[in-house]
C-alpha cells in the first residue's frame, strides 16, 4: 500500500483550530486504522507549489502514492474505496453513502457556511440578509430532524456520509444553532464521541499548537 500523506497549514489562529477540514481526512484514516502521515505547508506564507495540488490555495490534499486528491469530499471517497468501515461493499449501500456525502456538502453545508460566516463576524439580528441566511439553514435542519430521529447514522453503518454531516453539523453547534433541533445534536455528540473523532480532533489541535 501506498503511504497516505494528509497535508495541512503548520498553524492557524484559535478560532478555527479543531474545525479546519483535514479533521475530516484524520478522523477517517482512524476509523478505518490506515496508517498515514500529516505534513505542514505554510499558513502565513503560503507556498508556490500549493496550487499543484489545491487550485484554491486551500487545505487539505491528499498525496496517495503519485495521486493528489484535494476537496474534503472527494479525498473521503477515495478512501472509502480503501475501507468497509468508511464506505459498504455493496452497489446498495455504496450508493446511499455517497448520496449522503454529497448532501452533506451541497444541501447543508451550502446552508450552514453563510450562517457560520455572520456569527463568527457577529453580524446577526438585523443585518442585511441575516434572516434569510438563518430561515435557509433551519429549514434544512428541520428535514435532518426528521430524518436523524428515526437513524442512527445516514447510511446503516456509520461511513464516511457520517463524517461529513457530523463535521457540518457541529460547526452550527458551536454557535448553539442546534438548540431547536434534539435530534441532530443528539447525532453530532454519537458521533464526536467515537474514539477515532477524539483523536483526531486532539492531534489537530496539538498540531497547530506546536507551532505557536
Amino acid at each position: 500500500m501506498n503511504e497516505l500523506i494528509v497535508t495541512t497549514y503548520d498553524w492557524v489562529p484559535e478560532p478555527p483550530r479543531g474545525y479546519v477540514r483535514d479533521l475530516r481526512i484524520r478522523w477517517a484514516l482512524e476509523e478505518a486504522g490506515l496508517p498515514y502521515r500529516v505534513a505542514s505547508t505554510p499558513f502565513r506564507e503560503r507556498a508556490a507549489d500549493i496550487l499543484e495540488h489545491q487550485p484554491f490555495n486551500q487545505v487539505p490534499w491528499l498525496l496517495d502514492g503519485d495521486q493528489s486528491i484535494f476537496e474534503s469530499g472527494a479525498i473521503l471517497l477515495h478512501l472509502g474505496e480503501k475501507s468497509t468501515a468508511l464506505m459498504p461493499s455493496d452497489p446498495r449501500g455504496r450508493s446511499t453513502t455517497t448520496q449522503w456525502v454529497f448532501a452533506a456538502l451541497n444541501s447543508v453545508e451550502m446552508a450552514a457556511l453563510p450562517w457560520v460566516i455572520f456569527q463568527f463576524s457577529g453580524t446577526t439580528g438585523d443585518a442585511p440578509g441575516w434572516k434569510q441566511i438563518d430561515a435557509f439553514l433551519n429549514a434544512r435542519l428541520g428535514h435532518m430532524e426528521r430524518i436523524l430521529k428515526n437513524s442512527e447514522w445516514l447510511a446503516g453503518a456509520f461511513s464516511i456520509a457520517d463524517i461529513l454531516m457530523a463535521d457540518v453539523l457541529r460547526l452550527v453547534d458551536r454557535f448553539d444553532g442546534l438548540a431547536k433541533h434534539p435530534a441532530c445534536r443528539g447525532y453530532v455528540a454519537r458521533a464526536t464521541s467515537r474514539p477515532a473523532f477524539v483523536k483526531a480532533h486532539a492531534d489537530q489541535l496539538a498540531h497547530f499548537a506546536a507551532a505557536d
